[in-house]
Parts: C-alpha cells; structure tokens; sequence
C-alpha cells in the first residue's frame, strides 16, 4: 500500500518534469516554425500588439501534455476519451490561430472535443444534495458535462490577455488538481493534472513578460479543456459535494472574469464572441499597472483561492465524526486570506479607480465618444 502510494507520487513528480523539459526545449522551434509561415500574433483585445510575436505555443504545450501522458498513463476507457478530445480541441484552436475561423465553427469544434470524453463515460453521474447524492441520466449529465467543458476552455481562453498569465493561472490550477486528485487515490487525474502544470511552467520561460511566444488559441483550448476533464473525473470517482466545490474554487477567477465580461457585452447589446478589453488584466492595465504587476496580482489572487481549496480538502473542519480546532483554524485562516484578497482586488479594480483622475478623463472621453 505504501509503496504503490510512493510510486504514485513519483510518476506525478516524473510526468511534470517530463513535461516542463519537453516544452522548454520545444517551444522555440515551434515560435521559429510560427515565424516562418508568418503565424503571428493578431492583438484581439488592445494591450499585446506585439505584431512579430508568434502564437502556436499552444502545439508545444500540446506535445508537453500528450507524450508524458502517454508514458506514465494507462491509456484505456475514460483517460482514452480525455486525450482524443484534447487532440481535437488543440487542432480547432490551432487551425483558428492560422486562419480566423467564425465564432459558430470555433464554437462547433469546441463542442466536438467536448463530446469525446462522453462517449468514453466520462460524465456527470450524480450531483450531492444536502439529501444525499442523486443519479443524474446519461441525457442530462453529458450534455452538462459539455456545456462545462466549453464554458471552461472558452473562460482560459478569454483570460489569455497578458504575457504569461493564462499559464500561470493554468499552472497553479494544474498543480492544485494534482495535490487533490493524488489525495484521493486517482493516479490517473493527478498524472494529467501534473503535465498541465508542468507544460505551463516551462511555457513560461518564453511567454512571460516579454513574451518571445503566445500560447495561441491552440494553447487556450488545450489547457481549458484539460483542467475542466480533470474536474468531471473528479466528479465520477467520489459522491461529495467537495469535488464540485473545489474545482470551482480553484478556477474561480477565470469564471468571474468570464461572467464580468460577458454581463457587460450583454448591457451595451455587444455579442458575447466579439473581443474587447474589459476583462480583469485590461483593468489594472488601465489603472496603470504594468503587465508583470498585473499578471503577478492575478497569479496571487488565484494563489490565495487555491490554498483555500486545499485547505478545505487537507483539513476537514469534521473528522472521522469528531469536530477538530486545528482544522477549524486553518480553514479559517485560508478562508480570511481569500477573502482579504479578494476584496483587495476589488477595492483596486472599482474604488481606486474612481479615485484616479486618469482613469475618470479616459472615462468621460469615452462617453463623449459614444
């Protein structure tokens, strides 16, 4: 028991590094090869307008992920499923970076990688009430496991606004999943969710401020669907209401800041798909921070709710029947950082804003303008 426990820990260990070696060294050949058939990067949303920036890091963060989990994973039935539809979902993100593909087929190929995975019995099965968990049909449980899927890759990808900043948000999810995963005896998820962050973190000895590559859609796809595959899985092997709290916990950011955008495109009757610059970044940006401080106080806002999903995970408030004080103060204390931070953020983002007469002079051109 030990020892197959040890082993575990150590093809997690072994699958990250295989991952970070791999896209370190091949992510300047891919930016060569980008560069070479003139694959640069196209600014959607203001702030990169680094024209000679190539951006197909997403098909070395592709073979990052694959090889390794080919190596240490047992490629049958569900973990099949996974890879085939990120197969598919870094291929509909990579043909979108070399020609713009329309917001209904990008969306289509999004929804068919999202698919895969159900036809291999990876689903939601159950939801856990208060009452207890209850069965979910297959007719109601894959198409919400899709809706879910496409949600998350469309949210990473939305999120790829600065040098550096999807990897890294995707880098701490990665190795969140991983801690959890492996703490629930599935060697699989956590193999996988380990490959994400260690392909993260060496994409960012190229993507961070300045960045020399972009990620790309192929990249944004990739790693959204991979992490949100990682969350139903969870889902399927435990009946308790954390494995839908802590993945939800863990990308948080990413959803507030979809949700923010997509409420304000709604208000001003602008199309949800059309690329602007209210996300979370763009608003430090505006504030006058530079990218690596922005990028910096989104790693650590996403940092702070990470710990706090461990914290729920690692230290129950009710063990084994019995109510712990230690595990009470650490959730508290885990729980007051999150939400210090989180309310930092905030008072950044609405309430010095209101304060900086910059900001309030762009304002009220923009007004005038419109």
């Amino acid at each position: 028991m030990v020892w197959d426990q040890l082993t575990d820990h150590l093809q997690v260990l072994y699958s990250a590094g295989v991952a970070l070696g791999i896209v370190l060294v091949l992510t300047p050949a891919v930016g060569s090869a980008a560069r070479h058939l003139r694959v640069v990067d196209r600014p959607p949303e203001g702030e990169r307008a680094q024209a000679t920036v190539p951006r197909l890091g997403g098909l070395a963060l592709f073979l990052g992920i694959f090889v390794p989990s080919l190596a240490f994973l047992p490629l049958g039935g569900e973990l099949r499923g996974v890879l085939l539809g990120a197969a598919v979902a870094a291929t509909v993100g990579a043909i979108d970076d070399f020609r713009i593909l329309r917001w209904w087929q990008k969306l289509g190929g999004q929804v068919l990688a999202a698919a895969i995975p159900t036809f291999f019995g990876v689903w939601v099965h159950s939801f856990t009430f208060l009452s207890g968990a209850q069965s979910v049909p297959v007719w109601v449980g894959a198409p919400l496991t899709v809706v879910g899927i496409v949600a998350v890759m469309n949210m990473v990808n939305f999120l790829d606004g600065l040098d550096g900043l999807a990897a890294g948000v995707c880098a701490i999810a990665g190795a969140t999943f991983a801690v959890i995963e492996l703490s629930r005896g599935q060697p699989g998820a956590a193999i996988l969710a380990a490959t994400v962050c260690g392909a993260c973190l060496g994409f960012l000895r190229h993507n961070f401020y300045p960045a020399r590559i972009f990620m790309g859609d192929s990249g944004a796809l990739l790693l959204g669907y991979t992490l949100a595959a990682i969350s139903v899985q969870g889902l399927l092997k435990t009946a308790a209401l954390a494995t839908l709290v802590l993945p939800l916990l863990v990308l948080a950011v990413p959803m507030l800041d979809t949700s923010f955008v997509i409420a304000k495109r709604l208000r001003t009757g602008q199309p949800i798909y059309v690329a602007d610059a209210r996300h979370l970044h763009h608003r430090f940006i505006r504030l006058g921070f530079s990218q690596r401080r922005a990028v910096l106080h989104v790693w650590a806002w996403c940092g702070t709710l990470a710990l706090a999903a461990l914290a729920t995970r690692f230290a129950a408030p009710r063990h084994h029947g019995h109510w712990s004080g230690t595990n009470i103060a650490i959730d508290v204390a885990a729980g007051a950082l999150a939400t210090s931070f989180s309310l930092y953020i905030v008072y950044l983002l609405e309430i010095v804003k209101v304060a900086n007469p910059r900001i309030k002079r762009r304002q009220e051109r923009e007004s005038k303008a419109a």
